[in-house]
């Protein structure tokens, strides 16, 4: 009787052992057969926290010393301090609803409200878009292009915007039109993403889009009181020349950081930003001192920002070779876009917002169609020297569809905006200068 309990017991435990071997096996299968979860790299996380500073750079103070050295002495600290305060309350804006506006799962327009003051990002969890940086990361990077390009439409009504309803306007400006353009090109399930339209790091959510208020503004707002007859040069153009070269250097960040990760495509990203950039620097000069009879400083410069708005849709789509071709077209497209093209139709653009970034943006965005390579952009990015001619026709319809909505928006919140507390500053105001008027500060040399 013992005996043959202790075979039964012998025979259970046996059983309870294969079990459990079996259980295991199985799960060690399971474990194998999974994809690792994603893990944070420090290389990538490093590379992005870096052109985060680079492009926070080009605003405060790289866009701000560039703007402030072309206006009127009278009106320089206005302009600093147009964005100096437009880049803390756009930033508070973006974190408490811009970016779930932009980047979370919503239709093909806007994004949801999941991420509402960041809710549910968690300190080292990467994102969904970013499977190697904390998510917090690529909030910080979306927020340096989310401040700066509302402050570039600012350059249009410059010398003649009150400083409120600048900073309202940019407000709204940075829900209403940048997030949803955002969203559409960079969002999942973005609208022109969808289409198969190609914007590397902002050629038609960044330029084109603050290209299209800027001007608007300026038209609203009418022209400078002796525009046309009265000088208006810049008063130092050495600022300038600084916050050019910040924009410079930072335009780094902002193209080769939109790789998002140190990998491969960083190389050929900062190449093209560079040459292009360059070029545009030769062609520009070579134009103006052509039909001037003098190369200028401001030209170089304008030269330099024009190359870099206009490689900004096609740096990691394209080869050297084209870059070298977007840049050379830019210096001399932008040029005749802030000369020929302003005189023509007679709007008065104060910093020639649209001349450079708009006229450089579609450029750019066009070129992309035209340039973009499957084998350097990866599957699907290629245009129409790669075999895809339809390419340009969906880069022309991501243009419009960026005017249109750019447009319509961005006209509905300046007349709102000048039809309860004004847009211009009185001609008093004007006539003594902004810094005095509205600030209560001087510039002093």
């Amino acid at each position: 009787m013992q005996s043959r309990l202790r075979r039964c017991a012998e025979a259970a435990l046996v059983s309870v052992g294969l079990v459990i071997a079996g259980c295991a096996t199985a799960l060690a299968q399971d474990a194998a057969a999974a994809p690792p979860p994603p893990a944070i790299d420090t290389g990538d996380t490093a590379w992005m926290l870096t052109s985060s500073v680079l492009v926070l750079a080009m605003l405060v103070p790289g866009l701000a010393l560039f703007y402030a050295g072309m206006v009127r002495k009278k009106n320089a600290l206005s302009v600093l301090m147009q964005c100096v305060f437009a880049a803390g309350i756009l930033s508070v804006i973006w974190i408490a609803v811009g970016y779930t506006l932009a980047f979370t799962e919503g239709n093909p327009f806007f994004g949801g409200f999941s991420k509402v003051m960041l809710a549910g990002i968690e300190p080292g969890t990467p994102g969904p878009l970013t499977p190697t940086i904390p998510e917090f990361v690529f909030v910080m990077f979306q927020l340096t292009f989310a401040i700066i390009t509302p402050v570039i439409a600012l350059g249009g009504p410059a010398d003649r915007m009150k400083f409120s309803a600048a900073m309202i306007f940019v407000s709204l400006w940075v829900v209403l039109v940048y997030a949803p353009v955002a969203h559409m090109v960079w969002g999942p399930g973005g609208f022109l993403s969808a289409a198969g339209v190609l914007d590397f790091a902002g050629g038609t959510v960044v330029h084109i889009n603050s290209a299209v208020a800027g001007l608007l503004a300026a038209i609203i707002i009418g022209k400078r009181t002796g525009a046309g007859t009265a000088e208006m040069v810049p008063h130092n153009l050495a600022l300038t020349m600084i916050g050019g070269s910040l924009l410079w250097v930072g335009w780094f960040g902002f193209n080769v950081g939109s790789v998002l990760s140190a990998g491969v495509g960083t190389g050929i990203t900062m190449i093209n930003t560079h040459l292009a950039t360059a070029a545009a620097v030769v062609s520009w000069t070579l134009t103006e001192w052509l039909f001037k009879g003098k190369p200028s400083l401001l030209g170089a410069v304008s030269g330099a920002v024009a190359g870099l708005v206009a490689i900004t849709p096609a740096c990691g789509f394209v080869s050297v070779n084209a870059a070298l071709i977007i840049g050379l077209a830019a210096g001399i497209i932008c040029y005749w876009g802030v000369t020929g093209f302003k005189r023509m139709f007679g709007y008065d653009d104060a910093l020639d917002v649209w001349g450079v970034h708009g006229m450089g943006g579609i450029l750019g965005a066009l070129l992309t169609g035209v340039f973009a390579m499957e084998s350097i952009g990866g599957a699907g990015k290629k245009g129409l020297l790669d075999g895809n001619p339809d390419q340009v026709i969906t880069q022309l319809y991501g243009v419009g569809v960026t005017i249109a909505w750019c447009g319509v928006v961005s006209l509905i919140v300046l007349l709102l905006i000048k039809f309860t507390i004004g847009l211009r500053v009185t001609k008093e105001q004007e006539q003594e200068g902004l810094d005095l008027a509205l600030h209560g500060e001087q510039f002093h040399d």
